[in-house]
């Protein structure tokens, strides 16, 4: 049976195009979670005033990748001490965030949030978001798979 994962990490294009690489996910959706506005659209997120962050929200097999990995991934594709910012991208939208949808993913991600903070491998604080899904709203079409569309490999 195939599982969700959602995940907030910046600017939706490029995790979307790093997790439709790994082996087991089957779908990959780029859209937005995490606001008080239903139905939102790039724009109205794009102000900054509707609470959602840019996420991802993917379906797995998970007798091929397992959750673990696929956090794995997520705490590798960006920098999770930075609040409320990626990279040039500023804004309520681009926060670090998990959403999990099970006690086990809350969990999990908890965990490798701690592992990750005492390993050592930032000198600042981790920022991350470890809340329950909510509504997830997919983003509109020419925005998913972006970066495939148009040939580009990343976003930054």
């Amino acid at each position: 049976m195939l599982e969700k994962a959602t995940f907030g990490a910046g600017c939706f294009w490029g995790i979307e195009q790093r997790f439709r690489q790994i082996q087991g996910v089957v779908d990959v959706a780029v859209g937005y979670a995490g606001g008080h506005l239903a139905n939102p659209d790039y724009e109205s997120v794009c102000t900054d005033r509707t609470g959602h962050a840019e996420v991802v929200q993917i379906e797995f097999d998970p007798a091929i990748v397992s959750y673990e990995q696929l956090l794995a991934v997520f705490w590798n594709c960006h920098n999770p001490t930075t609040l409320n910012r990626q990279g040039p991208d500023t804004g309520t939208q681009y926060r670090s965030v998990i959403f999990f949808h099970s006690p086990a993913q809350e969990a999990s991600a908890i965990a490798s949030k701690i592992e990750l903070a005492k390993s050592g491998r930032y000198a600042t604080p981790i920022v991350t978001e470890i809340v329950v899904a909510p509504t997830f709203y997919r983003a509109e079409e020419y925005h998913q798979q972006y970066l495939a569309k148009r040939g580009v490999a990343y976003c930054h």
